[in-house]
C-alpha cells in the first residue's frame, strides 16, 4: 500500500516524528510547528503504515474541541471513519471508563455527575450540617481545597493534617463530602480521574485488559498534565505500550490550577526509551517575532531546549509605545486598531492581550468611545462580571434603597444568614402591601413577622447599608468605592474562593475604583455659577447610569467582524496577524503575586512567550508611565520582559502628545513630568502644557486632551489633587500661561 500521502506534506523533523520507530516518543513542539498535524498524521502512520488496528489507539487531548478537531482530520486522511476509536479528554475518556465498569469502581449503574454548581450547593449543605462557620470556612475555599486534592490524587484519608485547624476544618468537610457523594451515587469533575486511576490499581485484570488493547497512546498538550493525569498515564502505559507525547515546556501556562511542569521535564527519566524530537519550524510569525520569543524564553532555567525559526519573511520590527496612562495607552491602541481596518483588514484578525482581567475596562471604555466592535474571548465584559455587579449594587442602594433587584443581589452577598425562606417571606410581604423589598424588610422587622434570627440578619443588613452611606457622604466617588468595597466584605467574600479566579475578581473591584476616581469628568449638568461636587449623590448616580449603559452594549455576534479582547491565559492555541501586549509593567506583567519566587516568575515569562508567539505579522508592546491602583495613581517601571527582546528588534514609538518625565510639574503621587507645548487641543485656545486654574482643585497643567471644541476632555495634573480628566464646557478653566 502506497503511504507516502500521509509524509508528503511535512518538512523533515515532522516525518522523524510520524514514522518514528521509537518506543517512547517525546515531541517538543513550538509554537505554530504543527504539532496537531503531526499527531494525525502519526494515527495514520499507525493504521496504514505499521497496519496498526485504530481500536488499539488512544489519543488523548485536553479540550472536546481539540478531540473532535482530531478525529475529522484523521477520517479525512485515511478516508474512513473510525467510531469506535478513542479520541478524547482526559475526563472524557476516563469517564467512558467508569461507565463501563462502574461496579468494579465502585459506583452505582446511573451515577451521577456533579457539575461545579451542584457540587458548591451540597458543599453548603455539608457545612451548614456540620455546624462550621460559613463566614470563616467559605464554601468555595472547600471546594477549591476538594478540587485541588483530587488534582492531586488524594483522598481525605491520605491526608494528614498536623494539628493545622485549617487543614483539620477542611477534612472535616472533604471526609463528610465523599460519605455524601457515595451515599448519593454520584461523583464530581475531579472524581472522573481520581477513579479511573484508581481502578487500575485495584482491578489488575481490567487494567491488563485495556494495556494490551491500547499498544499506542498519544497524548496531546502534554505540559499542561497535572498529577493525576499523569499517573493515570504511567500505570496504563506499563512497561510494555508505546507512548508519544507532543507538548511545548515553554508553554505551560497553567501551573496555578495544577499543571505540573516536571511532568514533560522528566518524561525521558519515566520512560528511559524515549526518543526526543524538536519541531522548530514555525508557519505563523514573522523571523523578527520569533527571535523576540528566543531571546525572552531563553532566560528560563531548565529549559529542555528549542529555538523557533522559520523561512517567511523577516516582518517588521516590534512597535513599543510608552503611554503617559492607562487611558493614554487605550487610546494608542484604539488608534492603531483604527489604522488597521482602515487599511482593509478585518477586526477579527487583531487581539488585545492583557495579564489581568481588569485591563479590559480601560480598554473598553475606548472602544465605546469610538463605536468599534468588540468581544472579551472566554469572558464577560467589565461591567457584566459578577464582582461588579455586586459592588455596583450595593453603591445603589446609597441612592435608593428602594432598588428591589440591587436588594435581591446583595442582601446576603456576601453570606450573612438570610436564607431563601426568609427572602420568600420579605417577597411575600412586598407583593401584599404593594412595598419595596427595603420596605417590606422593614415590616417584617417591626411587625415580628420573621423569627428574631432572621429579623436580626436582615436588620445587620439594613443597618450595614445605613452605616456606609452615612460614613461615604463626604467622600469623592472612588473613596465612596472603596468604603462600599471595603466594609460589605466583598473582598473578603471573593477571596475565599481561593485561586486566580479570587485573584480577578478581587483585581477587577479595584479596578472598579480606578473607574470611579476617572470618572471625575462626567458631562453631568450643573447651574452657571455652580461647582461639581464630586461627593454628592447627583455624581453617583451618573456614574453608575454610565455603568449601566456600558453594560447594555452587548458584544459582537460570533459572525461580527470584532476586536479581540483576551486575558493572555485565554489567548493560549490561538493566532492573529495583530497582537497587542498591553500593561507590560513591573507589577502588573510579570504580576506582583508571581515575582516572590523563581518558579512563578519563569511562568510569567513562559505566559509572554505565549502572546508574543500568537502574532503573526504585527506586534506591538506598551507600558504606562503611570497607572491608577487602589484609586491613587502610581509611577511605573517597564516589564523586564521588554528588556529581554534585543534592542534591534523594536522600535520605539513617540508621537507629538507623547508626555515624558522630565519636567518640574509634581504629581499627586510625587512624580516628576514634562510635556510637549507645541500641541493645541483643536478648535479652542488651549494647548498642552498651558497652566490653569480651577475654581475647586487650584492651578494645574494641562497633559492631554481628546475630542475638540467646548466637548473636548482635557486631562489637568493639579498641583493639589493630582490629575482629573474635565469637560472644557463644565470646567471653565482660566489660562495662566
Amino acid at each position: 500500500m502506497d503511504v507516502s500521502h500521509i509524509l508528503d506534506s511535512l518538512n523533515d523533523e515532522q516525518r522523524n516524528a510520524v514514522a518514528s520507530p521509537a518506543k517512547n516518543l517525546l515531541v517538543l513542539a513550538g509554537a505554530g510547528s504543527g504539532k496537531t498535524r503531526v499527531l494525525v498524521h502519526r494515527i495514520a502512520w499507525l493504521i496504514e503504515a505499521e497496519h496498526v488496528s485504530p481500536f488499539a489507539v488512544l489519543a488523548v487531548t485536553f479540550t472536546n474541541k481539540a478531540a473532535r478537531e482530531m478525529r475529522g482530520r484523521i477520517e479525512e486522511l485515511l478516508g474512513h471513519s473510525y467510531s469506535g476509536m478513542w479520541v478524547g479528554t482526559f475526563h472524557g475518556l476516563a469517564h467512558r471508563l467508569l461507565r463501563s465498569h462502574w461496579q468494579e469502581a465502585g459506583l452505582i449503574e446511573d451515577f451521577h455527575i456533579l457539575d461545579a454548581d451542584d457540587q458548591l450547593r451540597l458543599i453548603k449543605r455539608i457545612i451548614r450540617s456540620l455546624r462550621i462557620d460559613e463566614e470563616k470556612w467559605h464554601a468555595k475555599q472547600c471546594q477549591w481545597y476538594i478540587n485541588s486534592q483530587k488534582d492531586e490524587g488524594l483522598r481525605a484519608i491520605n491526608i494528614e493534617h498536623f494539628e493545622d485547624d485549617y487543614t483539620k476544618t477542611m477534612l472535616e468537610v472533604y471526609k463528610a463530602y465523599e460519605a455524601a457523594c457515595e451515599r448519593g451515587g454520584m461523583i464530581d469533575f475531579g472524581e472522573i480521574l481520581l477513579r479511573a486511576h484508581e481502578l487500575w490499581l485495584k482491578k489488575p485484570q481490567i487494567l491488563a485488559h485495556y494495556q494490551n488493547r491500547f499498544q499506542f497512546i498519544l497524548v496531546d498538550e502534554f505540559q499542561d498534565t497535572n498529577s493525576i493525569q499523569y499517573a493515570w498515564l504511567r500505570v496504563l502505559a506499563g512497561s510494555k505500550n508505546q507512548l508519544m507525547v507532543v507538548g511545548d515546556d515553554d508553554q505551560s501556562i497553567y501551573g496555578w490550577r495544577g499543571a505540573k511542569i516536571e511532568n514533560i521535564q522528566k518524561f525521558n527519566v519515566d520512560f528511559p526509551d524515549t526518543d526526543t524530537i524538536r519541531l522548530e519550524q514555525n508557519y505563523r510569525s514573522t523571523s523578527t517575532i520569533l527571535n523576540a520569543a528566543n531571546n525572552l524564553i531563553a532566560n528560563n532555567q531548565g529549559r529542555l531546549g528549542k529555538h523557533l525559526w522559520t523561512d517567511g519573511a523577516e516582518g517588521e520590527p516590534i512597535s513599543l509605545y510608552e503611554a503617559f496612562n492607562e487611558q493614554d495607552e487605550a487610546r494608542f491602541i484604539v488608534d492603531r486598531l483604527q489604522d488597521w481596518f482602515n487599511h482593509g483588514n478585518r477586526r477579527a484578525e487583531s487581539a488585545v492581550l492583557y495579564r489581568s482581567n481588569a485591563q479590559s475596562r480601560e480598554l473598553e471604555d475606548a472602544l465605546l468611545r469610538v463605536g468599534m466592535p468588540y468581544r472579551i474571548y472566554g469572558g464577560h465584559r467589565f461591567y457584566e462580571r459578577l464582582e461588579i455587579k455586586n459592588a455596583l449594587s450595593y453603591l445603589r442602594l446609597l441612592i435608593n434603597r428602594d432598588d428591589d433587584t440591587a436588594v435581591e443581589r446583595v442582601i446576603n452577598v456576601p453570606t450573612r444568614g438570610i436564607g431563601g425562606r426568609t427572602i420568600d417571606t420579605v417577597r411575600a410581604v412586598a407583593r401584599e402591601q404593594s412595598c419595596s423589598l427595603w420596605q417590606a424588610c422593614e415590616k417584617c422587622i417591626n411587625e415580628s413577622i420573621l423569627t428574631s434570627r432572621a429579623a436580626n440578619a436582615v436588620l445587620a443588613f439594613m443597618e450595614l447599608i445605613d452605616k456606609i452611606d452615612a460614613e461615604c457622604a463626604t467622600m469623592e466617588l472612588h473613596e465612596k468605592a472603596e468604603q462600599v468595597i471595603t466594609q460589605s466584605g466583598l473582598v473578603q467574600h471573593h477571596e475565599k474562593e481561593g485561586g486566580e479566579k479570587a485573584r480577578s475578581r478581587i483585581e477587577n473591584l479595584e479596578e472598579l475604583v480606578n473607574a470611579c476616581g476617572n470618572f471625575d469628568d462626567a458631562d453631568i449638568e450643573v447651574e452657571e455659577g455652580e461647582g461639581l461636587d464630586l461627593t454628592s449623590k447627583v455624581f453617583l448616580t451618573a456614574f453608575l447610569d454610565q455603568a449601566s449603559l456600558d453594560a447594555g452594549d452587548t458584544q459582537a455576534d460570533e459572525s461580527d467582524d470584532a476586536v479581540q479582547l483576551m486575558t493572555l491565559h485565554s489567548a493560549k492555541g490561538l493566532e492573529f496577524q495583530l497582537v497587542f501586549l498591553a500593561g507590560m509593567e513591573e507589577g502588573l506583567f510579570p504580576h506582583k503575586m508571581s515575582m516572590e519566587n523563581l518558579a512563578g516568575l519563569e511562568e510569567e515569562r513562559r505566559l509572554c512567550y505565549v502572546g508574543i508567539t500568537r502574532a503573526k505579522s504585527k506586534l506591538y508592546f506598551s507600558h504606562a508611565e503611570s497607572r491608577r491602583l487602589h484609586g491613587d495613581v502610581a509611577l511605573c517601571r517597564p516589564s523586564r520582559f521588554i528588556k529581554e527582546v534585543p534592542k534591534g528588534l523594536i522600535e520605539e514609538i513617540r508621537l507629538k502628545t507623547t508626555i515624558s518625565r522630565l519636567g518640574s510639574q509634581r504629581h499627586k503621587a510625587g512624580l516628576s513630568i514634562g510635556i510637549k507645548t507645541d500641541i493645541e487641543v483643536p478648535n479652542t485656545d488651549i494647548s498642552l502644557g498651558q497652566r490653569v486654574a480651577h475654581g475647586k482643585f487650584g492651578e494645574g497643567v494641562i497633559l492631554n486632551y481628546e475630542g475638540q471644541g467646548s466637548n473636548a476632555r482635557v486631562q489637568v495634573n493639579f498641583d493639589a489633587v493630582g490629575s482629573k480628566w474635565l469637560v472644557l464646557s463644565y470646567a471653565k478653566l482660566e489660562v495662566l500661561g
